[in-house]
């Protein structure tokens, strides 16, 4: 059309659009949200209302870098005085207006100080705290707003688009999933799957009837967004399994809104739906359970179910329920005189000891039958990971998610145990025991070179618990962070790491050993659903 501009003509940039939220005297209902009005010094969009935004430098490591980045420089906020909340689903448009094609990053982050904290440099006269859900209602912000602010700010605040009840099921369901370090991917998914089906339930009053109407449409949307936050904004480090399993819900969901059914028929049809899916997963548990005993009994009892083995040793970083059933119930089934379980005690919340525990009181309730049978259980310091691999015969681990391209990501300490195995106990058989939905695609919802930094504190108060000496000059430091003092520390609490491929000797799920075509396959699938429910979530204002 005349007087438009050719894509070639079109600057691109790509940018991140910060908000700032909070929550006065900690009412999780009554946010507030700090809009900033640009001074007339910057280049584009001078005097209009925007969140903190800035262009995505080469040098940035990622997005949320970037704006990490630019709310230093705009507002002196760092991560002491901000939390981290969620990211928003990116997006694009072009503005004639300065001929650019723009790409925005939405985040949102928590206010953890004094307002006071903020403090404005040139590029923003002032600010003020607004009512989300006002804004996104408010068609002034249209005109006195920089292009696509509420488009920007719907994407990190659902809660502003949905019924009320719906917006409380959605809101503390994240938290939920967010707050949740001691599920594994298994569970974890299992309690995503509970939180979708409460807000589905939240959702149904406002369900249109007509399936071909805009405003079935907008109602489908708003649940394929919902899902893409409880996949990212929950544990995005063990979401694979949780966005395979609502990715395989939607595509039944969908084949049910096409049809011309009235809203409370197709409601009981979604919940069925998901009950369906998690009784299934419940079901193929116990398959990976079944296909680990029939791992084990082909690779040390020589195919014979008759051929005794007097000792079989296991090395296993794990807090997985599914771990602990399948090696106890595989010792129970086979013809094995004494089970020798190493296990590393995982740093820093001890999840190994628990681990221990659990696998003791398993044992004796599967096993109080069995005289003959003998458990042997030995817990080593995480640091002692090749101490523990000498002379076992299998390293056990758990996926909390598989990537073709980068491995298994799994308990930080997994590296170092199989490498230390790879070493000391060549023979070793690395085994990772993961079904397929764990696998993570290239569509770039869940990052696999993003790391989950947790709560130093968590770090800083088991050394203070145990009496570590000058713990408190280390917290003075760390406290300091960009103050005066020349000298500070950062405390790192990494949760997970990656295992390539190549180190890992069997894949066991409850379809059996896996190989790389099946795990090939199972990403391909997950991309294609993602494009089709994700990629469809239209820009509207």
């Amino acid at each position: 059309m005349a007087g438009q501009s050719h894509p070639q003509d079109l600057e691109r940039r790509s940018i991140v659009s910060s908000f700032i939220f909070h929550f006065p005297n900690d009412a999780p209902d009554n946010p507030r949200v700090a809009l900033f009005n640009r001074s007339g010094e910057v280049n584009t969009y001078k005097h209009q209302i925007a969140p903190i935004s800035g262009t995505i430098s080469r040098s940035d490591a990622s997005p949320l870098s970037a704006a990490w980045r630019e709310l230093s420089e705009e507002t002196g906020l760092n991560e002491r005085t901000l939390a981290f909340w969620r990211s928003g689903k990116p997006f694009s448009f072009v503005d004639e207006s300065v001929k650019r094609e723009w790409t925005i990053y939405p985040f949102s982050f928590l206010l953890r100080d004094s307002e006071t904290a903020i403090t404005l440099d040139w590029e923003h006269e002032s600010w003020e705290w607004y009512d989300p859900s006002s804004v996104l209602k408010d068609s002034n912000f249209e005109e006195k707003g920089v292009p696509r602010l509420k488009e920007s700010l719907r994407r990190v605040y659902l809660e502003g688009e949905v019924h009320p009840d719906a917006a409380k099921v959605f809101r503390n369901g994240l938290e939920k999933l967010k707050n949740d370090h001691s599920s594994g991917s298994h569970e974890l998914t299992g309690i995503a799957l509970g939180i979708f089906k409460d807000f589905l339930i939240a959702m149904k009053p406002s369900m249109p009837i007509d399936p071909e109407s805009n405003a079935s449409e907008k109602w489908w949307e708003r649940i394929s967004l919902a899902v893409w936050h409880i996949v990212k904004n929950g544990r995005e480090s063990m979401g694979a399994a949780t966005l395979n399993a609502l990715l395989a819900i939607l595509e039944e969901m969908d084949e049910v809104l096409k049809l011309d059914e009235p809203p409370d028929w197709k409601m009981e049809r979604f919940l069925t739906i998901i009950e369906h899916h998690i009784k299934g997963r419940n079901s193929r548990a116990g398959l990976v359970k079944e296909t680990f005993a029939t791992y084990v009994r082909k690779q040390f009892l020589q195919g014979s179910e008759k051929q005794r083995r007097e000792r079989l040793t296991i090395l296993t970083l794990s807090a997985s329920s599914t771990i602990r059933d399948s090696i106890v119930q595989a010792f129970a089934s086979l013809d094995i005189g004494t089970l020798e379980l190493r296990v590393l005690e995982s740093r820093p919340l001890f999840e190994g000891v628990t681990f221990a525990s659990s696998v003791l009181e398993n044992f004796k309730d599967i096993c109080k039958g069995s005289p003959e049978k003998k458990l042997h259980v030995q817990i080593y310091t995480d640091a002692s990971a090749a101490i523990a691999s000498n002379g076992v015969d299998v390293v056990l681990l758990g996926a909390d998610r598989i990537s073709r391209l980068k491995g298994v990501s799994n308990k930080t300490g997994s590296l170092p145990t199989v490498l230390s195995a790879k070493h000391v106990a060549p023979n070793a058989k690395i085994v990772v025991l993961s079904e397929l939905e764990k696998v993570n695609g290239e569509n770039g919802i869940i990052d696999d070179e993003k790391h989950e930094d947790n709560d130093p504190a968590e770090l800083l108060n088991t050394w203070r618990n145990d009496g570590v000496k000058l713990v408190k000059e280390i917290k003075k430091a760390f406290s300091n962070g960009n103050g005066n003092s020349n000298a500070t520390v950062e405390v790192r609490n990494v949760y997970f790491e990656w295992i390539p491929l190549a180190l890992v000797d069997a894949f066991v799920s409850g379809e059996g050993v896996l190989n790389d075509n099946r795990i090939h396959e199972k990403a391909n699938q997950q991309e294609e659903l993602a494009t089709r429910y994700f990629d469809g979530i239209s820009i509207r204002y």
